[in-house]
């Protein structure tokens, strides 16, 4: 148990006066918020030794978004106990804004969302490590791997040949793109809101490198179906309060359409009883697209009152 390791860990050693487990969330950390003595409150993941590396690369990112006043959990104390390793970070007051924000009004909706984009844009200023081979390179394998295991697995997603071609005819667009961080999780399930207002993000577990666009996928996904104010916000938020152009979503929508193999291949291997359910959630987005007739989905078109 980790209660019986508090003490090996400098920054927390006797100073702890309450232990919560969280058992919210999909990461294979345990959770845990602390209570300390003086008042503060604090987060505290421990995680199997065999992912220190990528742990390790993952707490050196919280240091770097700090470098960039990126409004998140603070590194506090990395380190190993025992049999696994920790994180200690600040905790970030609120409330979870998936939850949050469908009871908030219309305009407080996408101010959040809003600054949920700006907050994002800063974000991807930070460049990949030089060892991480080009976005193209990895993008490409990886969905070509996707599309031969989606064509075996027995199940035919409604026009897929259209939407296969559509890849075809717009897979090149990746090949420039740069190749900077991505959080790779970005949606109201991973930002705090305080007072109407955001007040942060968090679960930076998920990171990867590559096209920051594709960060915008979990719109698609996820977001549009908890508040399509908030999602316009964000990328109105993250160009400057302005139109994105038809290269972005271009992009967007190949990345949404890539995804449609994947989330196929994932589910039958990760949660097959919830196939039924991601089938809907993926025939959502083709719908928002006309199976991709149109790169703008319908609910961009949303008007703001």
């Amino acid at each position: 148990m980790i209660f019986n390791h508090l003490n090996e860990i400098p920054i927390i050693g006797g100073n702890c006066q309450e232990v919560i487990k969280i058992n919210k969330g999909f990461s294979n950390d345990e959770k845990y918020l602390l209570h300390m003595q003086d008042s503060r409150k604090v987060l505290l993941r421990t995680f199997h030794l065999k992912e220190i590396e990528f742990k390790r690369t993952e707490y050196a990112i919280l240091q770097n978004m700090q470098d960039y006043n990126i409004r998140c959990s603070q590194p506090l104390a990395f380190g190993e106990i025992d049999s696994g390793g920790y994180i200690v970070t600040s905790y970030i007051e609120g409330q979870d804004a998936e939850e949050e924000i469908p009871t908030y009004s219309t305009q407080e909706q996408y101010n959040i969302g809003i600054d949920a984009g700006k907050e994002l844009r800063k974000m991807h200023q930070l460049p990949a490590p030089t060892h991480i081979s080009s976005w193209y390179t990895r993008k490409v394998e990886k969905h070509k791997n996707y599309l031969n295991a989606y064509r075996t697995c027995g199940i035919k997603v409604k026009n897929d040949h259209k939407i296969m071609n559509f890849i075809d005819d717009n897979i090149e667009l990746m090949r420039h793109r740069p190749n900077l961080f991505q959080h790779d999780d970005f949606h109201p399930g991973n930002i705090i809101v305080k007072d109407k207002k955001f007040a942060g993000v968090i679960d930076f577990n998920r990171y990867d490198w590559g096209d920051p666009i594709h960060e915008f996928l979990k719109i698609g996904i996820f977001s549009r179906n908890v508040s399509i104010p908030f999602s316009i916000g964000q990328i109105k938020g993250y160009f400057h309060e302005s139109e994105p152009d038809e290269h972005f979503w271009t992009l967007y929508s190949l990345y949404l359409a890539m995804c449609v193999f994947s989330t196929v291949v994932w589910t039958l291997k990760a949660i097959p009883d919830k196939l039924d359910e991601m089938l809907d959630k993926l025939s959502i987005y083709l719908e928002d697209h006309d199976y991709f007739n149109s790169v703008k989905p319908k609910w961009y078109q949303h008007t703001m009152k």
